[in-house]
């Protein structure tokens, strides 16, 4: 190991080298990264130096905050971790934040509720916020909000060319539009300011059908219908996850194939809203209440303990009861093995314009799969679930593409990706970048 030259402290780190497989490690434990040289960055001009050494040597670029997501290109070329890059700082004045690329949705949730202001976080306070943001941000007040990517007012980006730059919607919106929706395709994001909202308190929770008591399409047909009439202060997901009956489990899980909603309201009518979800039948857990917007994170419950995991998403322009239901029947309990099925519900502000390339925001739902076996196998298991949306699938999500960067078909519209492909000749010509899981490289 040694420091690099040009830089501060940062720490470079080669396979072989102590510390190189803890710097490595992260949230998914499923895909293995084997960079030639690891920089563990501390501050914008440590990312800086890293990029210009991958560029004098032709090397591809990744970039690993939480190892959420996984920047597979970085494979026998350079990668650079920013988790010690974790500063968040509040403006309630301004309702503003500032967050660092190595900083968790936890951590930007704990400095602006003391305002009384909330970011546009997702379900789980463990995954890197700007990460989440650069692909687009589908957070637990979606609906009334739209994507997180919708609020931001400036980036600090190190580009191809080694510049560090402060990208504004108007000082470059072209490059603020690319970065904000294709991930780190265009350089590495080490800073950014977004809006924050006033949103001290909610309504929200989650209710469970136990799927051996209610039948799973029943709550489908209802979680279906439901979504036609509410108003869009409301967000939602349904999710249905079959159990192994397993003793590392809790005893309410083991064996049970478990059907739930799980909802986030910013208005006054929560509890009128949610009636007729109560009809479905025999609640297994029923946590919907008022909270302050710091326990949100417990409406999903999202795992906080690394694993593996592969899974793919289908943005929707309908969600088919029939179809949804044969969806469940390929990933429910008859599985080959345990898969996690959720359905967001969109629409709302997700579907206003805005000027970045978030794409497909006339689609309706998001479906999305999750198992726990090898790429192979799992494609085996989710393609077949998939088919049976296809007719009414529209494209699919870069942030809910889990391992599946293999796959750059319906990530954009085809005028979004002609456009990407444009700016990434601009930007990066020699395709330092290659993160990209829209194929937008220099050869489109």
């Amino acid at each position: 190991m040694d420091l690099l030259k040009g830089s501060t402290d940062q720490l470079v780190l080669r396979p072989g080298d102590i510390g190189y497989e803890e710097e490595l490690s992260g949230f998914q434990t499923g895909f293995t990264l084997r960079p030639d040289v690891v920089f563990a960055a501390s501050s914008t001009r440590d990312v800086a130096a890293a990029v210009a050494y991958a560029a004098e040597r032709g090397l591809p670029v990744g970039v690993q905050a939480t190892g959420h997501g996984l920047p597979g290109d970085a494979d026998g070329g350079v990668l650079i971790t920013t988790k010690r890059m974790d500063r968040v700082t509040v403006d309630p004045e301004a309702r503003t934040v500032r967050i660092q690329a190595g900083a968790r949705w936890g951590q930007v949730v704990a400095a602006a509720v003391p305002y009384g202001l909330a970011p546009l976080n997702g379900s789980g306070p463990g995954v890197g916020a700007v990460s989440y943001i650069l692909g687009g941000g589908l957070g637990i007040l979606a609906r009334r909000f739209g994507y997180a990517a919708d609020h931001v007012r400036s980036l600090e980006v190190v580009t191809a060319d080694g510049r560090t730059r402060t990208v504004t919607r108007a000082g470059d919106p072209d490059l603020y539009g690319a970065l904000l929706g294709a991930g780190h395709a265009f350089g590495v994001v080490t800073e950014l300011e977004m809006d924050l909202v006033p949103v001290p308190r909610l309504y929200g929770g989650v209710l469970s059908f136990d799927g051996h008591a209610v039948p799973p399409v029943a709550v489908l047909r209802a979680y279906r219908k439901w979504t036609e009439s509410v108003p869009e202060e409301l967000t939602s997901s349904l999710s249905a996850v079959s159990h192994p009956d397993i003793p590392a489990l809790p005893p309410q899980l083991r064996g049970r194939y478990i059907v739930s909603v799980r909802l986030a309201h910013t208005g006054a009518d929560g509890e009128w809203l949610v009636a007729p979800l109560r009809e479905i039948g025999p609640a297994l857990e029923d946590s919907l209440r008022e909270m302050p917007y710091a326990d949100s994170h417990t409406i999903h419950k999202d795992p906080e303990f690394p694993h593996a995991y592969y899974g793919d998403s289908a943005v929707l322009d309908d969600l088919d009861v029939e179809a949804g239901a044969r969806l469940m029947a390929r990933t429910g309990p008859g599985a080959p093995s345990p898969c996690v099925l959720q359905i967001n519900h969109l629409g709302g502000a997700l579907a206003r314009e805005a000027p970045n390339c978030v794409p497909h925001r006339a689609g309706r739902y998001l479906v999305r799969l999750l198992t726990m076996r090898t790429r192979e196998a799992a494609r085996a298991l989710l393609d077949p679930a998939f088919a049976e949306v296809e007719p009414w699938t529209v494209g699919r999500a870069l942030n809910f593409a889990f391992g599946s960067g293999d796959r750059t078909e319906g990530l954009y519209d085809a005028g979004t990706h002609k456009r990407l492909a444009g700016l990434k000749v601009r930007y990066d010509p020699a395709n330092l970048f290659r993160r990209n899981y829209g194929g937008f490289d220099v050869t489109s």
